[in-house]
């Protein structure tokens, strides 16, 4: 490493940097003042010198004039980029800082981590109730769930399913329904589109809604007063045209999920009792709601046991391996309470329920 000496009485310079990376906060427009560990450099390098994120480059022209080192630099919030500014004498040696701030997060990544994350006092209390990673049979865990719905409304149960697939392939996708026995607790307002003689059937059968041409200019407009949309199949042409409209809100047509169909009347009544669609997100999770926190433990049981046995009735063909990863219930205000798949899956309901 080549030195050069520019005085006889030449002091040492002290510089402070940031260990890792120098963000935009530490600086200010004029002289720097760095915050973390110190470095000491005594007579000046003439070679280039990088610290992960800021270059120094010092240059010496003359060896017997005095030295003078001034490091500067300034930021632009509003272009975002680093400004170079040197200042120096005639003779002396510069030295430049370039920082270049970070790119801002978007999406998932600007989110709070979840350690970082606030709880309410209710939440921390019934947080104590159970166990974090202690898995809970089924009654238990029903019984817990019950004791943490502690909200002024009436919570709903969820179920969520982390399975051993990745929906990216076609063979590994998963889609469907499931009818709970004790019904669902919300009422469902169903609208049918068709046309002919299934008209005045979709009517008698109970539907909320019922139009063709017209209530697709509705939708189009803006109308959304409905939980379900059943169509029969000669209406799907001229359904496609509301699948930007329908499918980011779930609510699009699909013969899977049976909402589809030329037996409208079945299809109704199904909703109406309790009939749930669910599919796996991208990470492969399956969210199912079985029913509302007030329902009696019994009936919690029974809806759970259908969402399960549903979910592996339809496994995809393109899984492999163990297919359930890990299993949670927990109302919709409430922290999870982790299950115990084996038993989950080998439970059988006593013969009285």
């Amino acid at each position: 490493m080549a030195t050069t000496a520019c005085t006889s009485t030449t002091s040492s310079l002290m510089l402070t940097y940031a260990a890792s990376t120098v963000h935009p906060q530490d600086l200010t427009p004029s002289l720097l003042s760095f915050k973390s560990k110190t470095l000491s450099i005594y007579p000046l390098v003439s070679e280039r010198k990088s610290s992960k994120g800021v270059n120094f480059y010092a240059q010496t022209e003359a060896k017997s004039r005095p030295c003078r080192v001034v490091l500067a630099a300034a930021l632009s919030s509003e272009v975002g980029e680093g400004v170079e500014e040197t200042e120096g004498e005639e003779g002396g040696a510069v030295v430049t800082a370039t920082v270049i701030p970070p790119k801002p997060k978007k999406g998932k990544a600007a989110l709070t981590l979840k350690r970082d994350r606030t709880r309410s006092k209710r939440f921390l209390e019934i947080q104590k109730l159970r166990e974090i990673k202690k898995e809970y049979d089924l009654g238990t865990a029903i019984s817990l769930l019950k004791k943490t719905a502690s909200t002024k409304f009436v919570e709903s149960a969820e179920a969520h399913f982390r399975l051993n697939i990745d929906p990216k392939y076609n063979d590994q996708q998963l889609r469907a329904t499931v009818n709970l026995p004790k019904g669902t607790g919300q009422t469902v307002k169903v609208a049918v589109l068709t046309q002919g003689e299934k008209f005045d059937e979709a009517k008698i059968a109970g539907a909320d809604l019922v139009g063709g041409e017209d209530l697709i200019q509705q939708i189009k407009g803006g109308f959304m007063e409905f939980d379900k949309l059943i169509a029969s199949p000669d209406m799907m042409p001229k359904v496609a045209s509301l699948g930007k409209i329908l499918g980011p809100r779930g609510l699009m047509p699909n013969p899977k999920a049976g909402t589809v169909t030329t037996d409208i009347p079945q299809a109704i009544a199904e909703f109406k009792k309790g009939k749930v669609e669910y599919r796996a997100d991208k990470t492969g999770i399956v969210h199912i709601p079985f029913g509302k926190a007030g329902f009696p433990e019994e009936d919690l049981l029974v809806n759970l046991l259908a969402a399960v046995k549903s979910v592996e009735a339809n496994k995809p063909s393109g899984a492999k391996g163990v297919y359930w990863k890990s299993a949670h219930i927990c109302s919709s205000m409430g922290p999870s309470i982790r299950l115990n798949t084996r038993e989950m899956l080998d439970y059988k309901l006593p013969s009285s329920a």
